[in-house]
């Protein structure tokens, strides 16, 4: 029978998985601390998480991931907590959040030592951004309906419509 990874764990209290001994299958791992799980390809860990090959690998380039382990061949291996981490960043992502503050509540997530007004802030400071942006749209939606209005829509050469995107 091959032989299991070890579980090792990250000094955020992440689970990380090490290598098999040679001659060991790295397909039959032990990924965390204290329950036998067993990692998922990168395939595999899209699919349940909901993110994409590509970004998978982005995030992990980033250093969202930590050391993912990989097979003697070289294939990478997603651990449940992996893949969990995948869903918080996609999550993340879906709320519109930045990458670089998708990374800060990445680490805020593995910290249990947290404060949680640290959260807040990004949190807020999002919120803010997002009404500007909301604002700002408001706006050209309702300069786009003024022109549509005075636009005739008909046969004419002349179009209000076009006359204010030309600065006039």
């Amino acid at each position: 029978m091959p032989l299991p990874l070890k579980a090792e764990v990250s000094p955020q209290g992440r689970p990380k998985a090490k290598r098999a001994p040679s001659g060991g299958s790295a397909a039959h791992a032990v990924a965390s601390v204290g329950a036998t799980a067993v990692p998922v390809n990168i395939g595999a860990a899209a699919r349940q998480s909901g993110v994409s090959a590509k970004m998978l690998r982005y995030y992990e380039t980033l250093g969202l991931l930590g050391a993912v382990a990989r097979t003697d061949s070289g294939y990478r291996l997603y651990s449940p907590g992996d893949v969990h981490t995948l869903r918080f960043i996609k999550r993340c992502r879906d709320l519109g959040f930045s990458m670089a503050e998708i990374t800060e509540l990445v680490g805020l997530w593995q910290n249990r030592q947290r404060a949680s007004s640290r959260v807040k802030k990004i949190a807020q400071k999002h919120v803010e951004e997002l009404r500007q942006r909301i604002e700002a749209l408001q706006s050209v939606q309702r300069t786009l309906a003024h022109l549509l209005d005075c636009c005739h829509g008909d046969e004419r050469p002349d179009c209000p419509i076009l006359d204010d995107l030309a600065g006039h």
